[in-house]
């Protein structure tokens, strides 16, 4: 169960109708997760899709690439449904099961290229360091340019908001479906 309403296109504002049908007329297709709690601030919700919609498809960063860097964002802040949704489009994007499968364990996948690693160790360090290392970044920025490296940057910290907000609202999975891993625990948390 969330934590709040999802509000459904029935009962939205005409505002938030409006987002509704910007998104489900877009590249995405659909409303899910964070969106849904979002549309209680519409024009929050249609900033956060219009930035969305460019992190994810109108960056230098292919698809593979993205998907490998929101895995890592969505494993790093323990969001069963950012890693359920992306999972997904990482299959997609043809990344390979073993790969998908260690960052899911949250380890380093073996056989990555060159290009897969430095997006794999930019995403981990900056998710666990709120950084990264020189070394670290010099090789990001050898494979990606400086717009790479901007555009990574920015994809990280967008799918770590979706992530909070994801699992502060305990957006729900689609029915049916097992969490890969759970929730992090409120213990400890007033």
């Amino acid at each position: 169960m969330p934590r709040i309403s999802l509000p459904s296109p029935d009962v939205m504002n005409p505002e938030q109708r409006a987002v509704y049908d910007r998104i489900v007329s877009g590249p995405r297709g659909k409303i899910q997760g964070p969106l849904r709690a979002a549309l209680h601030n519409a024009e929050l919700a249609d900033k956060w899709q219009a930035l969305g919609a460019l992190l994810r498809y109108r960056t230098s960063l292919p698809p593979r690439l993205s998907e490998i860097a929101i895995l890592v964002t969505g494993r790093g802040c323990r969001s069963p449904f950012e890693w359920y949704a992306h999972r997904l489009e990482a299959e997609k994007a043809g990344i390979e099961t073993a790969i998908i499968e260690a960052i899911l364990a949250d380890q380093t996948p073996s056989g990555l290229s060159d290009d897969d690693a430095a997006v794999y160790h930019y995403a981990h360090e900056l998710i666990q360091h709120k950084s990264v290392s020189d070394r670290v970044y010099a090789q990001a920025l050898a494979r990606l340019g400086e717009k790479g490296v901007v555009e990574l940057t920015a994809l990280v910290g967008y799918y770590t908001m979706v992530a909070m907000t994801l699992n502060c609202h305990e957006i729900p999975l689609p029915e049916g479906v097992a969490p890969a891993f759970p929730l992090p625990q409120h213990a400890g948390l007033t």
